[in-house]
């Protein structure tokens, strides 16, 4: 028997642990672990794991048509996964268990956990690198080190892409006996750590999925209906538009990636199809893929950012967190009397997600303006995201901060009225999730403290003084 242990890749296609254990010869059962403290530990938002329960359910379907049952261990923490796993591969005569590789700190320590008892009870454990086009530690400098900027590890990895294979797979359960797997991916784990650095129905709880941007859909036919859509519409002019945040502009495939229900490589493969020449590989979109690839190298180079230490320790240490808990309560909130960082943050409240751009402006806001510790606001998206990825998260909470790797320079802070007006000009966005707000002329929304005389805060901060202080402060 071999045994598919699915975490944050709830897919068929282009699934390496899915598809060895089908050309295997034996029969097939898939696993997963449900760890609701776990996640609870880890600030998993509801909407994610609603998202990940709905697609779970999906899975279960999809996998039972091809003749694999998928078996649900209801278990706590990821410390209850090795006897767990190792109790039921006995009973149910596992020879191997394939898997996935998830790169932040603890999931590696319990991969590590659950491969070195199986391998000592005489069970095989097997992992790919199924969460990224290529797999840290192959990415390096000439010197054979991590890169800690971004733009010479983007060059490197286009470079190296052009040299590997890099289609996606197909899905093992037409045919079982799936010739074409690519060996070089599969790693045996008995003594290596699980980061693989190379050098009853569940039902969704919580929050409601939202209808908004996110690509929320849980089958595959809408999930890759959405982002072929996508490719052929909207990332022609995602440069141009992707800034602003009343435009349907982005991908809205981040919570599918997150969870895995779509791969890196099936984004990227979908990109090249759409050209018909080398333009691809100018994409400002496949730029985002790469610095998500970015992000997961950097966690494995770099094990102290897992214990949410700074990239950049030297500039934490001129930096005087204030930690005011009522400036902390009313950013959350979005009732700090700037209109853009409120209108972001009621978006991310209704519906678990939002833009980019706006994730920067009010990152920034918290981290720069109102001196507040990163790591705080990094808990908090966490908690209320969708699309929540460790990594990328972390990676962006730090950027923000100046502290991370590749990080922005310490005095960027943008302002939030002029980064209102230049990618929110009519002020629709703000509009839209600030009624109140409706009533005033376009440009007079931007404007910190805007509509106070229909229930709106004032600001909380004067921009300019709080500027000025942040400066004092990076500077030591």
């Amino acid at each position: 028997m071999q045994l598919v242990w699915f975490r944050n890749d709830l897919r068929l296609v282009d699934n390496p642990a899915l598809s060895a254990a089908c050309a295997a010869g034996e029969p097939v059962k898939a696993l997963v672990c449900l760890t609701p403290v776990q996640w609870a530990e880890h600030n998993e938002s509801d909407a994610r794991i609603g998202y990940w329960q709905a697609r779970l359910q999906w899975l279960e379907k999809a996998l039972a048509e091809g003749g694999i049952e998928l078996i649900r261990l209801p278990l706590q923490r990821f410390s209850d996964c090795p006897e767990a796993i190792l109790d039921l591969a006995r009973k149910q005569g596992t020879t191997a268990l394939h898997f996935n590789y998830e790169y932040p700190l603890n999931e590696c320590n319990r991969d590590r956990a659950v491969c070195e008892l199986l391998e000592a009870a005489g069970v095989k454990a097997r992992g790919y690198h199924g969460d990224l086009i290529i797999p840290p530690g192959q990415v390096v400098t000439g010197q054979g080190t991590p890169f800690k900027v971004f733009t010479p590890f983007s060059k490197a990895w286009m470079r190296h892409l052009l040299q590997i294979a890099h289609e996606p797979l197909p899905s093992p359960l037409a045919a079982r006996a799936h010739a074409g797997l690519d060996e070089a991916c599969v790693e045996s784990v008995a003594c290596k750590a699980a980061s693989g650095n190379a050098s009853e129905e569940s039902s969704i709880h919580g929050r409601s999925l939202p209808a908004g941007d996110p690509c929320h859909a849980v089958d595959d036919e809408n999930l890759h209906a959405h982002l072929q859509r996508f490719i052929h519409e909207q990332e022609p002019d995602y440069q141009r538009l992707r800034d602003f945040p009343s435009r349907n502009a982005t991908s809205g495939l981040s919570a599918a990636l997150t969870i895995g229900a779509l791969s890196a490589r099936q984004c990227l493969a979908a990109l090249k199809q759409a050209h018909e020449d080398e333009s691809w590989q100018q994409s400002t979109w496949l730029n985002e893929l790469i610095w998500r690839e970015f992000y997961r190298h950097l966690l494995v180079s770099f094990p102290e950012l897992n214990r949410m230490k700074p990239f950049r320790p030297e500039v934490e240490a001129r930096i005087t967190w204030l930690d005011n808990d009522q400036a902390f309560e009313a950013w959350k909130a979005g009732e700090t009397g700037f209109p853009i960082v409120d209108a972001a943050m009621k978006q991310l409240l209704a519906t678990g997600w939002m833009h980019n751009r706006l994730r920067m402006i009010v990152a920034s806001f918290l981290t720069k303006l109102l001196r507040v510790d990163w790591r705080r606001g990094e808990a908090f998206f966490m908690s209320q995201l969708i699309d929540g990825d460790f990594a990328s998260n972390l990676g962006g909470w730090q950027w923000s901060a100046s502290v991370g790797a590749d990080a922005a320079p310490y005095f960027r802070i943008f302002n939030p009225q002029l980064q209102s007006e230049k990618f929110d000009p009519n002020g629709a966005f703000i509009a839209e999730w600030l009624p109140e707000l409706r009533h005033l002329e376009p440009k007079a929304r931007h404007k910190p403290g805007a509509g106070q005389q229909y229930g709106r805060p004032a600001p909380i901060i004067d921009y300019k003084k709080a500027r000025q202080a942040a400066l004092d402060d990076y500077n030591g």
